[in-house]
């Protein structure tokens, strides 16, 4: 038996053949052409034939790996017009006389490379993405495919294959996004990491799925029998029984696990005191409230209405923000939505608003200071919310308030809004507003917040940042990212004193509400909401009946 140790990225138990996919890099010659224009008219025509298919394939990974994550073909569609990615291709093409599939790989390659050398992790990330992107052009220009790999081997579809553990080098997001779960075992790669999209698409599709294994993993295993531990990360090439028994054993104690989750659907959520916490969603698309509903979910706690915004050339106009709004209002028939207004900045960037370069964008110009520095963008926002109110039971929250200022200014906003709905006779609900405690100075001053607010929601995850001075986007100061560390815990249990003594309610719509070793902590400090990843619901709910 061999074992080989990697990155955890999707929890699961698989057991099968290993299957290697063809390595994904594209030979191409260097040819010579007479007509450099005519090449660059190729390469154009390529790239219209891959828009138009990311285009496509946004819509249809929608339901696999749900809207917000299908944004990101969208983001693929403007990176593949990017002048940073485009005009160093025309210009090997114009400079060099070649043909445009080798100034592709030429410059797309080399871009790639120089996004995986950042030192950010987020910023290295994108290097599979401009592969994935090169590699359609190349495919096309070659005449191999439409522009998006197919997933086939050897000439034979995907769906002819038996199920199996599909390994590769690493997996482009669009292979990835176009898998059919049901020959799917799980997927294992060399490269990789657990933010990685593939990670986060396996983990939304329910694949179990390991990266990072090296070269360990290499294509002299495809045929082999294996077993995997997804949560652990662990590979098992022909494991002995009795280590295939042990975890086809912990496989169905999980599946019992789920059963008896299953029991809990419908009931209130009620720790040993008596006390209910409510127990909300985190949905980034109106898609997403399908699944928020599936696992039970009370309410919308966070509606990153971001996804309006991103992977478009043009800020949404008020009629599409009011139609995506009523539609998960209508859905959620009564249960509450809480929709953040624009959190646009820092890792969330849309080019048309043309924000400045910053040396470090968490701490610039994002989220409610671009709603009051551009107020006319964050009234067409409102007035979409307020409009939408009128079918449901809606909520606003304001991101990154820091002071009472900034607050009596974006409610004075809202005023105005209201007033102008009322003069147009358009019907529109009394909307609680309430604010995202996400900084240490809006916890410290909680207690004056809480007098302008109509609820509290502590976003644990800028609050961690801020309060350590750690960028989450760095991978490599996680040993030193202590999420429990007592100074966050202190700053979220004075957030909370604060709340009920102006008598209004306080929740948590960051990654520490799903955090298991932290709830019972949350129920004693009184927290009466927290809003989580749907799939996190009835696991909660289990967890704070024995608190």
């Amino acid at each position: 038996m061999i074992t080989l140790q990697g990155v955890g990225a999707s929890a699961g138990i698989a057991k099968g053949k290993i299957r290697f996919l063809k390595d994904e890099s594209l030979s191409v010659e260097k040819r010579r052409v007479d007509d450099a224009g005519q090449e660059v008219a190729r390469f154009n025509n390529a790239r219209d034939a891959v828009a138009e298919k990311l285009t496509k394939l946004a819509k249809e990974a929608a339901s696999k790996i749900g809207e917000e994550n299908a944004l990101l073909f969208e983001v693929h569609n403007m990176m593949l017009h990017d002048s940073d990615f485009t005009e160093p291709i025309i210009a090997i093409i114009e400079t060099e006389n070649v043909c445009a599939e080798y100034a592709v790989k030429t410059a797309g390659y080399r871009l790639a490379q120089d996004f995986s050398e950042m030192d950010d992790d987020y910023m290295k990330e994108r290097s599979a993405d401009i592969r994935d992107i090169s590699n359609r052009l190349i495919e096309v220009l070659l005449g191999l495919s439409q522009g998006l790999g197919q997933g086939e081997e050897a000439g034979q579809p995907e769906a002819a294959l038996p199920a199996a553990i599909l390994a590769a080098r690493d997996f482009a997001p669009s292979e990835t996004a176009r898998m059919d779960r049901a020959n799917v075992l799980a997927l294992i790669s060399q490269e990789g990491a657990f933010n990685s999209h593939t990670a986060i698409f396996a983990r939304t599709m329910g694949i179990p799925a390991i990266v990072a294994l090296g070269d360990a993993l290499s294509p002299e295993l495809s045929g082999k029998d294996a077993i995997l531990d997804g949560q652990n990360g662990l590979l098992y090439i022909e494991p002995h029984d009795a280590l295939v028994g042990e975890l086809e054993e912990r496989a169905e104690k999980d599946r019992l696990e789920k059963a008896a989750l299953e029991n809990l659907r419908g009931k209130p959520t009620v720790a040993k005191n008596g006390r209910e916490v409510k127990l909300f969603a985190n949905i980034g698309s109106p898609k997403d409230a399908d699944a928020a509903l599936a696992q039970d979910a009370e309410g919308i706690g966070l509606f990153r209405s971001e996804f309006l915004y991103l992977g478009r050339d043009d800020f949404p106009d008020e009629e599409t923000q009011f139609n995506s709004y009523k539609e998960v209002l209508c859905k959620m028939a009564g249960r509450q939505v809480i929709i953040r207004t624009l959190d646009i900045g820092a890792d969330k960037q849309a080019a048309y608003f043309d924000l400045p370069k910053e040396e470090n964008p968490a701490l610039g110009l994002r989220a409610i200071r671009i709603c009051l520095s551009r107020p006319d963008i964050f009234k067409t926002q409102l007035r979409a919310i307020y409009r939408a109110s009128a079918y449901g039971n809606a909520a606003i929250m304001f991101p990154m308030i820091n002071s009472l200022g900034e607050l009596m200014q974006a409610r004075e906003i809202a005023k105005s809004v209201r007033y102008e709905l009322g003069e147009k006779n358009i019907p529109f609900q009394n909307v609680p507003i309430g604010i995202m405690i996400e900084t240490p100075a809006s916890a410290v001053i909680s207690d004056i917040l809480a007098e302008q607010s109509d609820f509290f929601s502590i976003g644990t995850n800028d609050l961690t940042q801020y309060t350590l001075a750690i960028d989450r986007q760095n991978a490599s100061l996680d040993p030193f990212c202590d999420t429990h560390h007592e100074a966050i815990l202190r700053l979220i249990r004075t957030t909370c004193e604060n709340a009920h003594k102006a008598g209004i309610w306080c929740g948590i719509c960051g990654s520490l509400g799903g955090d298991l070793a932290l709830t019972k902590t949350f129920v004693e400090m009184g927290i009466d909401e927290l809003s989580v990843e749907p799939s996190l619901i009835l696991k909660l709910r289990s967890v704070i009946a024995g608190c």
